[in-house]
């Protein structure tokens, strides 16, 4: 099976190009991939699966079209559409995964995630991740009119920003216990994320064993896709948006 990865886009109406990219990655890409992969953080904000934004729609649909051709779709959620339900799922034909979960993909295991639970360094991320997680709080919001949650968003984005810009970089960065801990739980020697914006390829020794963790690129001034082949070859690619 051929697998196609990708994660942090971070759709946004701001940002066109990064959108018509994504769309030509759709019609293009994903038609010599079994299987397609969104590891969290496909749209900048998501308030909810009943958002009748344009960019919603238009992303859901182009979505559908490439399950309707057979290709195995997943979403994983991140931390900026941790709300994708199961009408996202229901619209665009994809499979929601929990994080972690791990795959077979080009005959191996492999460890699937977001990304930010690995960055147990930044404690007050953590902690504002478990309140926004929790059940109570997820049906609170959702229950506000769409316009209110659009406000949030806006100045929950903003406070981001200004926070992140506070932080130390290795803070914001996986912490290696972190990692070593989910892969052996997992019995994996390959971990595929997104999260951390820091794309590449590191080799790991994992309990005297030979392992990979591979980071997925956000999309910003360029795109980043993750080719796993039957043959067991990967590719991390960076592509012109």
């Amino acid at each position: 099976m051929r697998a196609l990865i990708i994660s942090d886009l971070h759709l946004d109406p701001g940002a066109p190009a990064r959108t018509q990219a994504f769309l030509r990655l759709l019609r293009t890409d994903t038609v010599s991939a079994d299987a397609f992969y969104v590891l969290g953080d496909l749209f900048e904000a998501w308030i909810g699966d009943d958002d009748d934004a344009p960019l919603a729609r238009e992303v859901q649909t182009a979505i559908s079209e490439v399950a309707a051709r057979g290709t195995a779709c997943y979403f994983m959620a991140g931390n900026r559409d941790f709300l994708v339900g199961e009408r996202f799922a229901a619209n665009t034909g994809m499979t929601i995964l929990s994080d972690p979960t791990v795959h077979s993909l080009g005959g191996e295991d492999t460890l699937l995630m977001h990304g930010d639970t690995l960055c147990t360094g930044d404690t007050d991320y953590q902690i504002v991740r478990q309140q926004l997680h929790a059940p109570a709080w997820q049906a609170g919001f959702l229950a506000q009119p769409l316009a209110a949650r659009r406000e949030f968003a806006r100045a929950a984005r903003a406070e981001s920003a200004a926070a992140t810009a506070g932080k130390a970089e290795e803070i914001m960065d996986v912490a290696p216990d972190e990692v070593r801990r989910v892969m052996a739980a997992a019995g994996v020697r390959r971990l595929v994320h997104g999260h951390t914006h820091r794309p590449a390829v590191h080799e790991l020794d994992q309990d005297g064993s030979a392992a990979r963790r591979i980071v997925l690129g956000a999309w910003h001034d360029q795109g980043w896709r993750l080719w796993l082949d039957p043959d067991g070859s990967e590719r991390l690619e960076a592509f012109a948006l």
